[in-house]
């Protein structure tokens, strides 16, 4: 038997070598805490690994590398924290619009401005879906462990391939800076998806076509493709156009092809829920404390039970909405002022008394304030 492939990584350290093991040949970047730690590693494995490393000037000339970079048919990342996320959102837009493969890294921090640096933040939640202005499709995978940051990383990159949209890899300082010791994956136990390309003539290539999957192939520029890229709305061959049944049909497709696979996209972790009575939704670093709090409330005989919603936007209605209709309160604890509270309110509202736990002084939320709420609502 192989034995197993066992490091010892911080979550950033993990990020960086998943992105490489996914297939990720460009990084562009300006350092930042709490998320400078993947750009250094990836400044070294990226030339060894036939890729390559850039340091832009700012974190807006980063994004529009990387959205680049992936015309140019390269799976492409950056990393970032807090302000340089907020940097990143008008060329964020851009990619969703002109439906370019990207991973973008937010290692979060609080805020706001240039608020906590080094301590860790989950107030980037709503900031992740709705960000850019106009209606436009994104998914974003919150990680709670560094196992559970290598994996996501590689199926960010799956994920944006697939469906042609940026995906967002939510970390929190606390996951990015622990250190863990990891069972690495072996490159053959790594399922890795790659765009797919064009196989009729350029001449009949529609980038943006309306096809029954919603989706379309993509070449890298300079395969013999032409095609144009642009903000603007645009018709099946990517010019701008005025025409509004075009413009409601393209802008619809665009947001529906995540909303159309969300069984594919949408992922949660359960522990003990099966016959909880009180419920813990989380996710991220927070959801490492809410199990320890559901396995000490269980010694109490207290039925309380954890759905970890691994994946944050598309947000897991379904899931969270069957389990308020199974509990009598659902505890969200978040370092935030209740950005997920309002999500699980909207969808479990009506089923379930929805009780939050919040912190926002760059501290975790303890074992002990989860438990305190949990014995007031028993």
């Amino acid at each position: 038997m192989t034995e197993p492939v066992v490091k010892m990584l911080s979550g950033n350290e993990a990020c960086a070598e998943a992105a490489i093991a996914a297939g990720c040949r460009f990084f562009a970047g300006y350092p930042i805490t709490p998320s400078s730690e993947i750009a250094e590693q990836l400044s070294f494995l990226l030339p060894r690994n036939g890729g390559r490393f850039i340091q832009m000037e700012d974190e807006i000339a980063s994004m529009g590398a990387v959205i680049g970079a992936s015309l140019a048919g390269k799976k492409s990342l950056t990393a970032t924290s807090g302000p340089g996320f907020s940097l990143k959102q008008e060329n964020i837009g851009y990619a969703s619009m002109a439906e370019v493969p990207c991973v973008i890294v937010n290692v979060m921090r609080g805020g706001p401005s240039t608020g906590l640096p080094t301590q860790p933040g989950q107030s980037d939640v709503l900031q992740a879906r709705w960000g850019c202005h106009g209606d436009h499709p994104i998914i974003a995978l919150a990680p709670a462990t560094v196992r559970e940051t290598y994996d996501l990383t590689v199926r960010a990159f799956n994920l944006s391939e697939r469906y042609r949209v940026p995906v967002i890899l939510l970390m929190d300082e606390v996951v990015g800076h622990m250190r863990e010791k990891v069972e690495v994956p072996r490159p053959e136990e790594i399922d890795v998806v790659d765009r797919e390309r064009p196989t009729g003539p350029p001449e009949a290539y529609l980038p943006y076509g309306h096809s029954d999957t919603d989706l379309n192939a993509m070449p890298a520029f300079g395969e013999g493709y032409r095609y144009h890229v642009t903000g603007l709305v645009h018709d099946e061959t990517g010019f701008p156009t005025n025409q509004i049944a075009e413009i409601d049909r393209q802008l619809r497709r665009l947001n529906r092809k995540v909303d159309r696979y969300r069984a594919d996209i949408v992922e949660v972790s359960r522990l003990m829920t099966e016959d909880a009575r009180i419920g813990i939704v989380t996710f991220g670093s927070t959801a490492r404390t809410a199990r320890h709090v559901v396995k000490a409330s269980r010694r109490e005989g207290l039925p309380v039970g954890l759905l970890q919603t691994v994946t944050v936007w598309p947000f897991p209605d379904e899931e969270v909405r069957a389990f308020g209709r199974q509990v009598s309160h659902l505890v969200v604890p978040e370092m935030n002022l209740g950005q997920i509270a309002l999500e699980v309110e909207r969808v479990a509202g009506c089923d379930a008394e929805i009780v939050k736990v919040n912190r926002i002084d760059g501290e975790p939320i303890t074992p002990k304030e989860m438990l305190d709420k949990i014995r007031e609502v028993a």
